[in-house]
């Protein structure tokens, strides 16, 4: 069995750094947080002058670059668990080679699963070298989604992702409102689109609605924890669910 007592974590973005903090007070409350990454130069040198933590939870992309980079700066003898928004690949890989790893958004159970599998480890897994020098070479940021080639009567209109609102999906069939108060529909399913856009401009407030920061005039509290979104030309009412409130408003905050 292994004792978690600290974490280090590698992550640059504001938001996923505060989430990540937030879940372990909830589900590892004694566990100390030996520090914060933000890329790969102060990752290297904080391991080289301290002694390695019991487990590193470390995003894929920094903001310096990949953070596999840290492996080739400085010996990690600590066991590693990835967060990554990256594609299938990547996934794949990481699972072949006995390495954990989270997806982004990071869920509550999840990570819950991957700390009691670390705890419940005898020994820490080695990365092999020629894995993390293939992973350099293939593995490339994911890139979201910039505009939208969509029928339009009897041709095809391009639509920049910028000019859409809001998504909004009724009775299966998905809709692109835009800033022009116009109306298109979208084949993608919601669950589809929320993979493609990109998630600082786009929010999946619920099962209906994916919405752009700047459709947002204003924010209300709402019965039982829930928010209000006023958007204009909305179909109806936007409702953020309780759970989804907190990490809501980091988001619109950062």
């Amino acid at each position: 069995m292994s004792a978690l007592r600290n974490i280090l974590i590698l992550e640059d973005e504001k938001l996923n750094s505060e989430r990540l903090l937030r879940l372990l007070s909830q589900i590892r409350p004694d566990v100390k947080i030996a520090g914060i990454m933000s890329s790969v130069a102060k990752a290297a040198d904080w391991l080289s002058e301290n002694e390695c933590p019991d487990l590193i939870l470390m995003d894929v992309q920094l903001a310096d670059g990949l953070s596999f980079e840290v492996f080739n700066r400085v010996e990690v003898k600590c066991p590693v668990i990835f967060t990554t928004a990256y594609d299938e690949y990547a996934v794949k890989a990481f699972k072949y080679n006995s390495i954990d790893y989270l997806l982004k958004p990071i869920d509550k159970d999840e990570l819950e699963v991957a700390l009691t599998k670390f705890e419940q480890t005898t020994q820490t897994p080695q990365i092999p070298h020629d894995f993390m020098e293939g992973l350099l070479a293939k593995m490339q940021p994911k890139e979201y989604r910039t505009r939208f080639l969509l029928p339009y009567r009897d041709a095809y209109r391009k639509i920049n992702v910028e000019d859409i609102a809001f998504f909004y999906s009724h009775l299966n069939i998905s809709y692109a409102y835009l800033f022009t108060n116009e109306k298109v529909v979208v084949p993608q399913t919601l669950e589809a689109l929320e993979q493609e856009l990109e998630p600082r401009n786009f929010f999946r407030v619920n099962r209906q609605y994916i919405v752009q920061a700047n459709s947002i005039e204003q924010v209300q509290n709402y019965f039982n924890g829930k928010l209000k979104l006023k958007i204009k030309n909305a179909p109806e009412e936007v409702i953020v669910s309780r759970t989804k409130a907190p990490l809501f408003k980091e988001w619109l905050d950062y």
